[in-house]
This record gives C-alpha cells, sequence and structure tokens, in this order.
C-alpha cells in the first residue's frame, strides 16, 4: 500500500464513478451507430462484434484482477501479471477470430477483430489497475475511465458522421486509448511497481490450469441466464425476447452497483483472510451485503416510482404495458450480484474448486428451472429461472465460504 493512500470510502466513490461513466459511454456508442447510419447493417455489425468480445473477455482475463488485488503476499510481480495477460489476450484472440471466421459472414471480420483489438487494450489497461488497487489509488482508474469512456464516445461518433464507416469509427477508439494507458495508466502504475511483462513458462502454466475451473465456472455463470433467455425466443418468439432485454437493460444498474461496492473491498478481504481474522472477515462480509440490498432497495424505490415514466422515454409508449417484469427482474439482479460476489471471495480464499461447484450448481438447476417456469410465466420465467438458479449457487457458495473461512482462522 502506498505512502499516500485513499480511504477506502473514496476508493469507492473513484471507482463507482469511473465505472458509471465509461459504461454510460459504451452504452452511447449502440445508440450513436444507429443515429448516425443510413441503415441497421451497422448497428447489427457492432452488436456482433460486442457479442464475440464477451466471448472474449472472461478467456482474455482469465480472472486474474481478483487474483492479483488479492495477492497481498505479493507471490507475483506486477511483471509478471502484464506477461501472463498478453499471453492470455494473444490466446483469446486468436481463438475468437477462428471462431469468428467459422460463425460469421466474412464482411463481418473487420470489425469484429478491430473490436477485439480494443476490448484487448481495455484488458492489458486492467493489470495496471491491479496495481492501483493494491495500493489503494483508485482514483487513478476512476479518472482513467472517465478519459476513456469520453474519449472513445468523441472519437467514434465524430468518425461515424464523417465517414459512417464502422470499421474506421472503431479503429478510431483504439487511437484515442492508447496514449490514455501509455501516458496516463503506465505513468500511474508505474510509479508503485515495475510493469515490463515478464515471461515465465512454469509459471503460466500453473496460472493456465490452476485458473482454468474459474473461468469456466464465469461462463457458466453467464449461461444461467443465457439459457432461459435463448429458450424464451425460440419458444414465444423474437419479440418476447426483445420486449424482455429492453425492459432488463437499465435494471443491470442493480448489479453494476454491487459490482462497484465489493470490488474496492477484495484485497480487504483478502488481508482479513491472511491474518486469520475471522471476525473481522465476516464483519465486512455483512457489511458488503448489507450495501448490496441497501442499493437494491433504493432501485427498487426509483423503479416503482419511476420506471414507467424511464421505459417509456428509452423506448415510447408500447412497452408501458410490461412494467411489471421490473420487480422480478430487479430480485434477479441482486441475487446475480451476490452470487458475483461470493464467487470472487472464494477466489480470494483460492478455493478454486468451491467457485466452479458453486457455478456449475446454477448452471446445472437453470435448465429444468427454464423448462418449468418459462413456459408457465413466459417473460418473468426468465427471472424466475434466474433467481431458483443463482439462489441454489449462491447458498452453496456461502455455506463454502464461511466454512473455509472458519478453518483458516
Amino acid at each position: 500500500m502506498s505512502d499516500n493512500a485513499l480511504s477506502l470510502k473514496q476508493n469507492m466513490l473513484w471507482n463507482s464513478i469511473g465505472s458509471i461513466v465509461y459504461l454510460a459511454c459504451q452504452w452511447l456508442l449502440t445508440v450513436i451507430v444507429v443515429r448516425l447510419s443510413a441503415n441497421y447493417t451497422a448497428a447489427g455489425l457492432l452488436s456482433l462484434a460486442m457479442s464475440i468480445g464477451n466471448i472474449f473477455t472472461p478467456f482474455a482475463v482469465y480472472k486474474m484482477r481478483t487474483i492479483q488485488v488479492s495477492d497481498v503476499d505479493h507471490k507475483y510481480s506486477a511483471g509478471l501479471y502484464m506477461g501472463f495477460r498478453f499471453v492470455t489476450v494473444f490466446l483469446a484472440f486468436a481463438g475468437c477470430m477462428i471462431y469468428a471466421a467459422c460463425t460469421c459472414q466474412p464482411g463481418a471480420l473487420p470489425s469484429i477483430s478491430i473490436y477485439i483489438a480494443y476490448k484487448a487494450v481495455d484488458i492489458i489497461i486492467d493489470v495496471m489497475h491491479g496495481v492501483d488497487q493494491q495500493h489503494m489509488r483508485m482514483d487513478y482508474i476512476g479518472k482513467s475511465q472517465i478519459l476513456r469512456g469520453l474519449l472513445t464516445l468523441f472519437s467514434f461518433t465524430v468518425c461515424m458522421a464523417f465517414t459512417s464507416n464502422l470499421e474506421l469509427s472503431l479503429f478510431s477508439t483504439i487511437v484515442v486509448t492508447l496514449p490514455v494507458a501509455v501516458f496516463f495508466d503506465r505513468s500511474k502504475a508505474g510509479q508503485f511497481e515495475a510493469l515490463s511483462p515478464q515471461f515465465n513458462a512454469q509459471v503460466f502454466a500453473h496460472l493456465l490450469i490452476k485458473c482454468l475451473p474459474a473461468v469456466i465456472a464465469a461462463i457458466m455463470c453467464s449461461a444461467v441466464l443465457t439459457i432461459p433467455r435463448q429458450y424464451l425466443s425460440v419458444t414465444f418468439g423474437d419479440e418476447f425476447l426483445g420486449i424482455y432485454a429492453s425492459v432488463a437493460s437499465p435494471v443491470v444498474i442493480v448489479q453494476m452497483g454491487a459490482t462497484y461496492l465489493y470490488t474496492p473491498l477484495l484485497g480487504e478481504f483478502s488481508r482479513f483472510y491472511s491474518d486469520k481474522s475471522y471476525k473481522g472477515f465476516v464483519s465486512l462480509l455483512i457489511k458488503v451485503s448489507s450495501g448490496i440490498v441497501l442499493i437494491a432497495l433504493i432501485c427498487e424505490l426509483l423503479f416503482t416510482f419511476f420506471g414507467e415514466w424511464g421505459l417509456a422515454l428509452l423506448y415510447g409508449d408500447g412497452i408501458r404495458p410490461y412494467v411489471y417484469l421490473l420487480q422480478p427482474m430487479i430480485a434477479c439482479t441482486v441475487i446475480t450480484a451476490f452470487l458475483w460476489f461470493l464467487s470472487d471471495l472464494l477466489i480470494v480464499e483460492r478455493d478454486f474448486k468451491g467457485n466452479f461447484i458453486g457455478n456449475a450448481l446454477s448452471f446445472v438447476c437453470t435448465i429444468p428451472a427454464t423448462y418449468l417456469l418459462v413456459n408457465q410465466f413466459d417473460m418473468n420465467g426468465v427471472s424466475f429461472a434466474g433467481i431458483a438458479a443463482y439462489g441454489v449457487g449462491s447458498v452453496y457458495l456461502l455455506v463454502k465460504l464461511l466454512k473455509n473461512a472458519k478453518t483458516q482462522m
């Protein structure tokens, strides 16, 4: 931890503000591409590129951010984390491009490759942010996210306005992101640790094997809601899925708010666990859980009073009959947030097996839950299936987490 470290509250505030601005700018890209295109072709290509990017990200990140920020004993240097990230980014990029070449039209490959390259730069920056977080300077992270978010939105908008070319517009986001990475992020994180990539085949092989269950667990976690959504589309039609996805879009703020709450605290959890402070560990667990519930209650009130108005503003009056979908969605996102939180804490405890089993239970449970609940409740059935599946996984993860902590103490 640095001598000029910020308080936990300051770190959480900067992390939240930066993340919200960055995510808002990323979302606005999908709006801009529609507004500045003659048709929906560019929007479709961007959506496809983002979908492939969602496959790329978990393999490129490889759950290393959680490992890095909870590495309180500095078992591995920042240079090793950087070197490992270069390896996983390269392998994930190659794998995703092979997948894209086999499943997408050839004309879509340039947009996909440029978008994934842009995501790769972001994922490299993530290692530097891990160093910032270890030294309790998440203001650097927040400022970087604000800079990158605004610059990418500006460059993308200008390029689309003047060229109407998606590939050039996506390439412009790389052009404006790289200087922030080199002159801001590298400069700030470099004052704490050397960031030059180091390569150690033995260490990398160990990490690839050890963390693979957590990566697969993250993919299974994502599939828990993908399966009922796809089943809804097949059973009731794309229109039902479109309505559900539209209503669900603003509800994600609950999930993201919970993530911004606990992410800055992973290092604290690791310190309590390393110091064998069961009381401190459980006390912080209760505080974070209470914070997630509080965020949920605030969002519940906001959506109750302003949900219909907000949805109509975004999508038009035709969405008003579907406001009833909001409440189950909020419950689903809260339970999803808890599962993410508990999964990361098991990684903090280095219990990759427990993390895998908990997410695997959710994945297995979502299959019968989807069939039973989507058939019975159509669109609401997707949320109910998520609540049931994530609920089962969360109970297992919580029991395993507390058992590990008590044994360690």
